[in-house]
């Protein structure tokens, strides 16, 4: 659910002269959006060696590189395009998300962090954030950075499982319960969420029936985890 933002752009006409900036990086985006990400970058390229200070461009670079899974090169590209413009909350974001990709939650927390407080208003911090935080187990803070996320959208399954998780971690398995229940009913073929519903349900509420039930529904979905479980606590 993690998503990339790249600056959007004024459509100009094309001159005879050599193409200006503005039409270079509506050519590169036209490549973006058909996915020809090294033509796209070749672009920005031809951008950049005109004016190595266009952020536009920087950022855009990013993105093409993120969605190769070059992330290390595409946090590079985004701090060249934060020194540009500190003030854009997109690169800050998108450098989030490729230390995100990485495995740097620390870092991607921070540049979420920075990113947050330049627009508020941008919602899809919140859950990436959310991410982020659970994974180095800052469960409270991931569980508010996810009700945000549901206020804006409340039918969002993901969210649901990830706030579960959280809860799971924060000792508060009926508020996990509620929102494990909540994912699955938005989404009946998640078996993770049917998974951690039985666990819950066995380990911390001591209830059998239910909770044989969710497993059994979790192994059905060809979630093998649940099978352990299944053997041990309901046969």
């Amino acid at each position: 659910m993690k998503k990339i933002w790249i600056l959007g752009l004024l459509v100009f006409s094309l001159g005879a002269c050599a193409p200006s900036e503005e039409e270079l990086i509506k050519a590169g985006m036209e490549k973006m959006d058909t996915q020809q990400w090294d033509d796209a970058i070749s672009i920005f390229d031809r951008v950049l060696e005109k004016n190595a200070s266009q952020g536009q461009a920087l950022n855009a670079k990013g993105v093409a590189l993120f969605q190769q899974e070059k992330y290390k090169e595409a946090i590079s590209v985004f701090s060249e395009a934060i020194e540009v413009d500190s003030a854009s909350y997109k690169p800050w974001f998108n450098r989030g998300n490729s230390h995100f990709e990485l495995g740097n939650l620390k870092e991607a927390v921070s540049d979420y962090n920075m990113a947050n407080r330049l627009d508020p208003q941008q919602t899809d911090i919140y859950y990436n954030r959310g991410l982020a935080l659970l994974g180095i187990e800052y469960y409270e803070d991931a569980i508010l950075d996810f009700d945000m996320a549901i206020q804006v959208n409340p039918n969002q399954a993901l969210v649901y499982f990830n706030k579960g998780k959280a809860q799971m971690g924060n000792n508060d398995p009926i508020g996990a319960l509620e929102s494990l229940t909540n994912a699955v009913n938005l989404d009946p073929k998640n078996g993770a969420a049917y998974y951690l519903l039985g666990v819950t349900r066995l380990s911390a509420l001591n209830e059998k029936s239910e909770g044989c039930a969710d497993l059994q529904m979790a192994l059905s979905l060809g979630y093998q985890e649940a099978e352990s479980w299944v053997k041990d606590f309901c046969q």
